[in-house]
């Protein structure tokens, strides 16, 4: 969102929503269920079980998986960045669209007004912004890019990089 205002591009908890023509285009989705387990885990023990953006933890699960995605918006690729473990209020503001479906979309501005520091006008003002940018990025077809798991954790996949590594 390039010309965002300082207080939206600073923020710590970051709106991101995949476009509606890449939905079902993540790791989950993609690998074996062994695989999916080993990455998370692996995540979550890396980030001590606690939230890598707020610190907290959920009741029913401590923290969960999230993918990071960057959009060429000239190419049109959706490349995964890295992974990250959150905790379910974090998680759920990531994927606003989908929380609200899941009926608790209450629960969105306060968590992103807390862990932000924001007013309730700067979290209604993050996600409209996120919601356009959304509906534009969505009218486009996108490649998807998982080169950072051979690169970062291949090992976890049983993934041989190449032949001289």
């Amino acid at each position: 969102m390039g010309s965002d205002p300082e207080w939206l591009t600073r923020a710590p908890l970051q709106i991101e929503l995949v476009p509606r023509t890449s939905w079902g285009a993540n790791l989950r989705s993609m690998l074996r269920r062994k695989d999916w387990d080993r990455l998370r885990k692996d995540q979550y023990a890396q980030a001590g079980n606690v939230c890598e953006i707020c610190g907290g933890k959920g009741k029913r699960h401590p923290v969960e998986c999230h993918e990071i995605w960057s959009y060429n918006e000239t190419d049109f690729v959706q490349k995964l960045e890295g992974l990250i473990a959150l905790c379910p209020g974090c998680h759920r503001c990531k994927h606003p669209g989908q929380t609200q479906a899941m009926g608790l979309g209450q629960m969105i501005v306060p968590h992103l007004c807390r862990v932000n520091g924001w007013s309730k006008w700067e979290a209604d003002k993050a996600l409209c912004l996120a919601f356009t940018q959304w509906q534009r990025r969505s009218t486009k077809e996108w490649s998807v890019n998982t080169d950072w798991l051979v690169e970062n954790r291949a090992e976890l996949l049983e993934i041989k990089k190449g032949p001289n590594e």
